[in-house]
């Protein structure tokens, strides 16, 4: 599914060597819960609107729309695949129908000063989202970052001929790290949802948990996890901040060194 927003590929590799050389990491960024905090106010839109659209569709109560909608967030990292899978929706009219979204001005909040802090990260970054790309791009806009993406990989882009795919989907994946040129070992996936960061470190990447932005709790009113370290999280972290403050003191060399000592 060709993108106008994707950035060609005769663009991206020069640049790459040119800024960060062959060898620098490479990032791979989660946007919702990562690089701003949609748990404030975008979220919840997007629930409620995902919950009255699955009600409507399959003639559901409120209840049972919501349990839905939870249970196949769940068990395939995004709504829209289990609708698929199940119910055969128009993937298209549910995107467009439940990512409408008010003046970002009224509803966006992020970390002071990500764009400098996003900016000051060593090496190459591309976007890697489950959003479609109409509410991720003016997002990204927004917050004043997307020039320091090479690629926008929303969930369009994810899907083959054979079926729409989404993190944390394997074989979305390995065509991206393929297509991409991309070196596991200097790979690290930047994500707030845990799942996601252990069924993909199987590929060798790194991985970054980066928990501020999380909710206290879910839409079911469970608590969310945010202590700990999981074994599958080579890097804990509350924000961006952190994480550039982490990296000046070598923590990037040190957990590629730990995950892959024979390097």
């Amino acid at each position: 599914m060709p993108s106008s927003h994707v950035l060609s590929r005769r663009r991206r590799a020069p640049r790459a060597r040119t800024e960060y050389g062959t060898r620098g990491p490479v990032w791979l960024f989660d946007l919702d819960n990562t690089l701003h905090r949609a748990s404030h106010a975008i979220f919840p839109r997007i629930n409620r609107a995902m919950t009255a659209y699955i009600a409507e569709k399959l003639g559901l109560s409120r209840d049972e729309a919501n349990h839905l909608r939870f249970s196949y967030t769940e068990r395939y990292g995004a709504v829209l695949l289990g609708l698929i899978k199940h119910h055969a929706i128009d993937p298209h009219e549910f995107l467009a129908r439940v990512h409408e979204l008010p003046p970002l001005v009224e509803v966006l909040r992020a970390e002071r000063g990500v764009a400098r802090l996003l900016a000051g990260l060593p090496g190459r970054k591309i976007l890697l989202t489950n959003a479609p790309a109409h509410y991720a791009l003016p997002i990204v806009e927004a917050l004043g970052i997307r020039r320091y993406f090479e690629r926008c990989v929303s969930i369009e882009d994810m899907a083959d001929r054979r079926a729409w795919r989404a993190k944390p989907d394997a074989i979305m994946l390995r065509r991206l790290l393929v297509r991409e040129g991309l070196a596991p070992h200097r790979t690290w996936l930047v994500e707030d949802t845990r799942s996601h960061l252990k069924h993909l470190r199987h590929f060798g990447i790194k991985t970054v948990w980066i928990t501020g932005h999380l909710p206290i709790r879910n839409s079911h009113g469970d608590v969310m996890p945010r202590s700990g370290r999981p074994h599958y999280v080579d890097i804990k972290v509350q924000s961006l901040r952190e994480l550039r403050a982490r990296l000046a003191t070598g923590v990037l060399a040190q957990a590629a060194r730990q995950s892959n000592p024979y390097r």
